[in-house]
């Protein structure tokens, strides 16, 4: 399984600047890339170019070497799932029911999931570690539990890769870190997992790759500790900080900290 993404480019008009210039990056199976940058600078719009959502971009955006745009939506479901930001449901769905709408894709217009596909639910649950929650109402468990039934229906949709849209936002401390390990598992499991996110940390903690966008470009692609650093940071986000080196135990990683007063904007 693989994505490569070369040259895009894409304008929501003829008359309106570039949203995205010249983006090009590949990513493989078992890769967590962070994609990194201010509000505004295409992150989202650069993920509905991959998912098929918008087509008339510059470039080329290649899945296991086919071009998305000989492909139709239900063909690019069997291979791209897409995890939204955790929202209130209108309707009080159980779990259940939310997680088999990711079995769509799987069934004819007018069938309905059988035993195959509540039985893949449950696994999908139980590999999430919210089986307990199958018969609660989706408006009445928490942002992270909605989280982890929004990458459940994804599961269940047998996509091999997962795009999420800052999949930690508006979450608590603590389920940001038990969603954040949850997505760090699967690709350990073999996934590309593909989320934007504005938490620096986020990626040292559980990215192998880092993709920092600014204007619309592409200014830094590597590992997180190669790229990442204080003067990176600085230039987009207009903040001094310090990376600092930590040892937790055998692990070892580093920390983005801000420094207390410095929030001028550079460049």
């Amino acid at each position: 399984m693989s994505l490569e993404i070369s040259h895009l480019s894409f304008a929501y008009s003829r008359r309106t600047r570039l949203v995205l210039d010249d983006v090009s990056f590949s990513v493989k199976k078992g890769d967590l890339l962070a994609v990194l940058g201010p509000n505004g600078v295409g992150k989202s719009t650069m993920f509905r170019c991959i998912l098929g959502f918008l087509r008339n971009y510059k470039g080329s955006i290649r899945l296991n070497g086919q071009g998305i745009r000989t492909l139709d939506h239900k063909e690019i479901a069997k291979h791209i799932a897409y995890i939204p930001q955790s929202t209130y449901p209108v309707f009080n769905y159980t779990v259940l029911d939310v997680i088999l709408m990711g079995t769509t894709n799987q069934l004819n217009l007018l069938s309905v999931p059988g035993q195959k596909q509540i039985d893949e639910a449950y696994a999908a649950m139980d590999n999430l570690g919210i089986t307990h929650l199958r018969n609660a109402g989706y408006g009445e468990i928490s942002g992270g539990e909605r989280q982890l039934a929004l990458i459940a229906r994804a599961l269940v949709q047998k996509a091999r890769i997962l795009i999420m849209d800052e999949p930690t936002a508006n979450l608590d401390y603590g389920n940001q870190f038990r969603v954040m390990c949850r997505i760090s598992g699967l690709a350990q499991e073999g996934y590309i997992i593909i989320l934007s996110t504005h938490n620096p940390d986020h990626a040292f903690l559980y990215a192998n790759r880092t993709l920092m966008i600014y204007g619309g470009k592409v200014i830094a692609d590597g590992t997180p500790e190669d790229v990442l650093d204080a003067k990176l940071i600085r230039d987009v986000y207009g903040m001094d900080v310090h990376i600092e080196e930590c040892q937790c135990g055998s692990r070892h990683h580093r920390l983005c900290i801000p420094i207390i007063g410095a929030t001028e904007k550079y460049g």
